[in-house]
């Protein structure tokens, strides 16, 4: 039986693939993805399909190909951090598949920064819910991925609305690529940063 590789690609940059990821995906003849994954992979003589928000359609195509095929699913960061993992496990059985991890943003940041990260509270507001002033009152540290509604400004934005003091930020946008920017500074400046892309923000005391 084929096994649906499940496969963490880091940051960004193919330099932070693990080694065994891209061996799986040398093995592999189709690669499912998002459209900035599949770029490293277009003359690679493989079926290329980009993910998009036609999900039932990508699963329907995994079931009618997976036993003559061998497939893998190209997914950012790490498997077991927001990512697609959880809704392919409600329609493919754990031995059906292998996950491979990969390096998160908020991992490639924090050693950039030279920081450990096992006190901050880690979440995502990238496509989700999540109270973002009750977080940041109840932690002294945080680290959340942002999409373009909820970005740095608009987080920045939102800790001056509440009144909320003496926090520094710590914006990393687009993490291992040669546009890389790391900016630190507080969230008054930051607020005024409108054209930030995908980031990973850091919140944490101003001592």
């Amino acid at each position: 039986m084929n096994k649906i590789y499940v496969l963490g690609m880091g940051p960004g940059h193919k330099d932070y693939i693990l080694p065994i990821t891209l061996k799986k995906i040398n093995e592999s003849e189709v690669l499912i993805g998002g459209k900035r994954l599949l770029t490293d992979f277009q003359n690679c003589g493989k079926e290329l399909i980009v993910i998009d928000s036609k999900l039932t359609k990508i699963i329907d195509y995994i079931k009618e190909n997976k036993e003559h095929k061998k497939i893998a699913l190209l997914l950012s960061g790490d498997t077991g951090f927001y990512s697609m993992l959880d809704y392919l496990k409600k329609h493919f059985k754990d031995e059906e598949m292998e996950a491979i991890p990969g390096i998160s943003s908020y991992q490639y940041l924090m050693a950039k920064l030279n920081k450990s990260w096992h006190d901050f509270f880690i979440g995502s507001v990238h496509g989700r819910e999540l109270d973002i002033i009750d977080v940041v009152k109840s932690n002294k540290k945080v680290i959340l991925l942002t999409d373009f509604k909820k970005s740095p400004s608009y987080i920045a934005s939102l800790l001056l609305k509440e009144g909320i003091k003496n926090k520094k930020m710590i914006v990393g946008e687009n993490l291992s690529y040669v546009n890389e920017r790391i900016i630190c500074d507080i969230p008054e400046n930051i607020s005024k940063m409108k054209k930030l892309g995908l980031s990973v923000v850091v919140i944490e005391d101003d001592e």
